[in-house]
């Protein structure tokens, strides 16, 4: 007999889900609530997304797929702000949510929250409605600081994520490693903790011909790498403007992503690429929509992630499932779906001299057989991945409550 529907709230507080990948607040987290949903919409369950009102224009709610719902909550003023300054908005977040939701006359099984900002109000919320709540922390702020040796995230953000940690019903790790980091630097109990990875959207990121993908962005016929990712110090993008400085042969380096809030950055990685006497091969883009960065993907010969630290790196599998082979640190999936040699190579660190030669190999000395790549995100689809999810959803909630219809 088949399981019943569930009721959702997925909370995601702290940006639209909407938002372009690369900028400030729009990276692998937005596309996984979106992907979630949507593979959660199709197999019959309604699903509310909540974020904060931040433009005046977006509509109390709208449909994001059949059985989605995309809702504004205003908290505080409707306009772009930080993460840190919502916090302040915090309660009456919550508040407005349970306004919304009494109107509605909506009972939810369950809360997922994202991030640790929509934790703490998920975690309010789970009490109030007495239903399970499970948070996916996406970034681990312990883990950045100790990566970065500074404290790159605020106690506030150690404390909240402690808490959150201990107070909430199930935790979801994208990768092993980050589950090995909930128990080492938090405490976690290894059994409130599952290993779900991120997933790609197969039919969007796919295999089309890198001439016809180099046409339609007007690039050039150099052979390329791309940097896909925000404009930020955790990225490595300094390490790997280092190594393209150290290929003589003819090359370009993409870099896709930032926005209006990171421009200062990009003046610096500009500046960078100036003092190392590689202008001409560095090319920035911003942030793009999906649709065009499927180009890139395919423009490029090999796709490169230079970062400190990533809790999955959807970069990767989005990469990969258009054929692209990948250059990584042992950072969040890497390890798990990276075969060096054959759909990429998988250094120690993120040093220039162990990612330039790497990048001659893929850029000058290999030819990747880009089906045999893509073949390797198989396992990674979203159906796959919400299937998971549902069956932690199940499982968490009691036999009366998940029952059969």
């Amino acid at each position: 007999m088949a399981k019943k529907k569930l009721n959702i709230a997925l909370v995601s507080l702290h940006s639209c889900p909407l938002g372009q990948p690369g900028g400030r607040d729009t990276g692998g987290m937005n596309v996984y609530i979106c992907e979630l949903a949507r593979s959660l919409g199709n197999s019959g369950h309604q699903v509310d997304i909540y974020t904060r009102a931040h433009d005046p224009r977006d509509d109390v709610w709208e449909f994001l797929a059949p059985n989605v719902r995309l809702i504004h909550i205003q908290a505080g003023p409707v306009e772009d702000m930080g993460k840190l300054a919502q916090y302040e908005h915090l309660e009456s977040f919550v508040c407005g949510l349970e306004a919304f939701r009494k109107a509605e006359g909506i009972k939810y099984d369950l809360i997922h929250s994202h991030y640790w900002l929509s934790a703490r109000a998920g975690l309010a919320l789970s009490k109030l409605w007495e239903v399970p709540h499970l948070v996916m922390f996406h970034t681990l702020g312990k883990v950045k600081n100790r990566l970065m040796q500074a404290q790159v995230d605020p106690q506030l953000r150690l404390d909240a994520e402690q808490n959150i940690v201990h107070e909430t019903d199930l935790i979801i790790a994208a990768t092993q490693n980050e589950k090995n980091d909930l128990i080492s630097l938090y405490q976690a109990e290894p059994d409130k903790i599952r290993v779900i990875p991120c997933g790609v959207n197969t039919r969007l990121f796919s295999i089309t011909d890198r001439a016809e993908a180099e046409a339609e962005l007007g690039l050039s016929a150099a052979p390329k790498a791309l940097f896909v990712g925000r404009l930020e110090k955790l990225k490595g993008l300094d390490n790997l403007l280092k190594a393209v400085s150290l290929i003589e042969a003819d090359m370009e380096l993409l870099v896709v992503g930032g926005d209006e809030y990171s421009q200062g950055e990009r003046n610096r990685l500009e500046k960078v690429a100036e003092e190392l006497a590689i202008s001409d091969k560095v090319k920035f883009y911003g942030s793009v929509k999906q649709d065009v960065l499927v180009k890139y993907y395919n423009a490029a010969k090999v796709c490169i992630v230079p970062s400190y630290y990533e809790s999955f790196g959807m970069v990767i599998l989005e990469a990969m499932a258009c054929g692209t082979p990948v250059i990584s640190g042992r950072v969040g999936v890497a390890p798990d779906i990276i075969r060096p040699g054959i759909n990429g190579c998988l250094i120690p660190g993120n040093e220039p001299e162990q990612l330039a030669v790497c990048l001659k190999e893929w850029l000058y000395q290999k030819n990747a057989n880009h089906k045999a790549i893509r073949a390797m995100t198989e396992e990674y689809t979203w159906q796959s991945v919400s299937a998971q999810i549902e069956f932690v959803y199940y499982g968490i909630l009691d036999p009366e409550t998940a029952g059969v219809a």
